[in-house]
């Protein structure tokens, strides 16, 4: 019966590996853990960034194998990467005529607990309208974390009442994009690591700054990543809002930093905080490389200078031999 057993776990799991885009860059690999969901219902309404207007998101468990999805007008919208879209200043995920805005912080999350599988329903007060922005709550994801930990995690089933089991991809060579004077660059490692860095010459608040984890994991995420907040140069406000964004950003859900005064809604969480979010949107953009309900964060170090969402989309795709 042993012996039974054991080969039927080795086939699902070939099975799994088999079902999964690959390329020559990364190797999906068993975690030796089983995938996860989450072990109740999550409910949270705010104002969003971009647009202003007001959001409700409800979590929902997932099966095993099924990823993590958005739904929105009577669509299913997958967390990945084939429906990532760059729109300014957010990363979008667009499917069947629909658009769901503002995803990194709370896919963030997701990925950094180990929720592998959920349904997330997302609603907004237009009920014509096609598209739809996630809740920006404070402008971090501890909001998101903290929710996830009330609820629990649980063994995610399929809907045959088996569970799945969890791979992740792990690099197996050196390989860099960049754009401009922006560069991800990522080399294997047994562990995740994140080293990254931002350079705001004109902005002397912020300056250079450096942050890394050694390695990840959900103790580092929850205390050094998961609280730092999205930023912004006061100068570029009126810039940004005549473009159509940030029509919902205040001083509650984010960091001001004026070129001659500083910060304007001291105090910093961190000191490099600005530096540490910018780890919070990577991980939630790379989160989109998640298939079937594996690990979307390759096991790598990655090194990511003076990056945003669509240099993040990019190395998810190049990492796929898809640009």
């Amino acid at each position: 019966m042993q012996s039974q057993l054991k080969l039927l776990r080795q086939m699902t799991v070939s099975g799994t590996f088999n079902t999964l885009k690959s390329s020559n860059l990364i190797s999906w690999k068993s975690t030796g853990r089983l995938q996860q969901t989450i072990a109740g219902c999550i409910e949270k309404s705010g104002k969003t960034l971009h647009s202003g207007e007001v959001s409700k998101v409800k979590i929902f468990p997932g099966f095993a194998g099924e990823g993590r999805y958005f739904k929105f007008q009577s669509k299913s919208v997958p967390a990945s990467i084939d429906f990532a879209k760059v729109s300014p200043l957010c990363t979008t995920l667009c499917k069947d005529g629909v658009r769901v805005r503002t995803v990194e912080h709370l896919l963030s999350a997701l990925e950094a607990k180990g929720v592998d599988n959920c349904k997330i329903e997302i609603e907004n007060q237009d009920c014509d309208s096609r598209e739809v922005e996630v809740p920006i709550l404070d402008g971090s994801a501890c909001a998101w974390l903290e929710a996830i930990e009330k609820v629990g995690v649980k063994e995610a089933l399929d809907q045959h009442g088996n569970n799945g089991e969890k791979v992740a991809p792990y690099l197996n060579e050196p390989v860099h994009v960049w754009r401009n004077d922006s560069f991800i660059a990522a080399f294997p490692s047994p562990k995740v690591r994140i080293t990254c860095g931002v350079h705001f010459p004109k902005v002397p608040t912020i300056g250079c700054q450096w942050f890394s984890s050694a390695p990840l994991d959900e103790s580092v995420y929850a205390t050094q990543i998961a609280s730092s907040r999205t930023f912004c140069i006061y100068e570029e406000v009126e810039s940004m809002r005549n473009a159509g964004l940030i029509k919902g950003g205040s001083l509650e859900n984010a960091l001001v930093c004026s070129i001659s005064d500083g910060w304007l809604n001291p105090s910093l969480r961190f000191p490099d905080e600005p530096c540490r979010h910018k780890v919070l949107d990577l991980i939630g953009d790379l989160s989109l490389f998640a298939q079937n309900g594996s690990q979307g964060l390759p096991v790598a170090h990655i090194v990511a200078f003076k990056g945003g969402h669509a240099l993040h989309i990019d190395f998810a795709r190049h990492l796929l031999g898809t640009i």
